[in-house]
């Protein structure tokens, strides 16, 4: 479980392809007490350590994480969002965020607006029932707050902090997010099942009690 706070943004140093894809991450911070077989998020999937060496950790993608999500388009150079997962008593400072990506989001546009930028995207299909306003949802594994939900649309604003903490800073219109709706909204659908308005109620009724 993670909060979808970034502690380090690393960088891809190496991919390996077939069989499987094998990627190497160069990191600092992230290494202190990272120990083989402990789980991080990578840019939002919850990868698996299998090696650490050289200022680098090892991790293998499964065929699902490696279709479904941007990591399986990786080059050697990009910057990815890292962090270790929640420790108990630890402080909750984002959302409960699980490394389970539910799909690949398209930036729609990316404007500054002073100090900060203002982002929208296009959720996958069939999504959009989790999105929103004023909820939560994880891009990149970056924890973020829904604005304006327009159908699959929906806006987040990066803050100055945000921009120099993660890999964000880089999105352009045109670009792909792995994305996360929330936790919380998706067990409640699925609780009720089928979907519908009601449903939607919910899930907004409990946003609200959780802010």
């Amino acid at each position: 479980m993670f909060t979808g706070l970034i502690e380090e943004v690393g960088t891809i140093a190496e991919v390996s392809r077939g069989p499987g894809l094998r990627l190497a991450v160069r990191a600092q911070r992230v290494l202190d007490d990272l120990k083989v077989g402990e789980s991080i998020a990578v840019s939002g999937p919850c990868l698996t350590v299998e090696r650490i060496s050289g200022g680098r950790f090892y991790s293998s993608l499964l065929p699902e994480t490696a279709e479904g999500t941007t990591l399986g388009r990786s080059q050697a150079g990009r910057r990815v969002n890292l962090e270790r997962p929640l420790r108990l008593g630890d402080r909750l400072g984002g959302h409960l965020v699980s490394g389970h990506v539910d799909g690949i989001a398209e930036v729609v546009s990316a404007q500054d607006r002073g100090e900060t930028r203002l982002i929208e995207l296009l959720c996958p299909a069939g999504q959009e029932r989790y999105l929103v306003d004023k909820g939560s949802v994880a891009l990149d594994g970056v924890s973020l707050t829904v604005r304006a939900p327009r159908g699959r649309r929906f806006s987040v604003a990066l803050a100055p902090a945000t921009l120099a903490a993660t890999a964000l800073s880089e999105l352009r219109p045109g670009d792909w997010v792995n994305i996360e709706l929330d936790l919380l909204a998706k067990h409640v659908a699925s609780l009720l099942g089928g979907g519908g308005s009601e449903d939607g109620k919910l899930i907004a009724w409990l946003t609200e009690a959780e802010e």
